[in-house]
């Protein structure tokens, strides 16, 4: 499932929880006077700032999931990611014949008030990706190089073809 949990969806997941608590029923004596039962837990509308603080709880929780570029060449797949903001040592990649997997952490520098953003939509906190190969690969000769924030994973192919001959030995 390729799906990113950051504070751009976090937007979404707040209209829906507030929608949802709007559309509750209400009694007949509510919608006459107006008035909302509160102490009734199953009844109870959340604040906007309650819902807030329980989805940046939650963000807190889950990890982000990294965007890629997959594709291949004769005789390598190829798989880039942008990583920038991560240090060398917060990040691990680790394959095997058919899975790549990259995890690692972007710490945010705390350089101002939360209240004080207009918008914010970068991604702080761990992060992994893990993809299916679509072919089986030679994990001795992978390599992976960070350049300017993009991580590039190339990896060669196994020629399933391939063959050899073998010399017969006389014992």
């Amino acid at each position: 499932m390729s799906r990113f949990y950051g504070p751009a969806c976090a937007g979404k997941r707040l209209h829906d929880m507030i929608s949802q608590n709007q559309m509750k029923k209400r009694s007949f004596f509510e919608k006459l006077t107006g008035v909302m039962r509160t102490d009734d837990e199953d009844n109870e509308i959340e604040s906007e700032e309650q819902i807030e603080s329980e989805l940046e709880e939650a963000e807190m929780e889950t990890e982000g999931q990294l965007a890629i570029d997959m594709y291949q060449t004769p005789n390598e797949i190829i798989v880039k990611t942008m990583i920038a903001g991560v240090k060398p040592e917060d990040l691990d990649v680790s394959i095997t014949r058919d899975l790549v997997t990259v995890r690692g952490s972007r710490e945010e520098a705390e350089e101002t008030i939360s209240n004080d953003y207009f918008h914010r939509e970068l991604y702080w906190g761990s992060f992994s990706r893990t993809i299916i190969l679509p072919q089986e690969i030679n994990v001795d000769e992978s390599e992976a190089i960070n350049k300017n924030g993009l991580l590039v994973i190339k990896m060669p192919k196994i020629d399933k073809n391939r063959q050899a001959k073998l010399k017969i030995k006389n014992s």
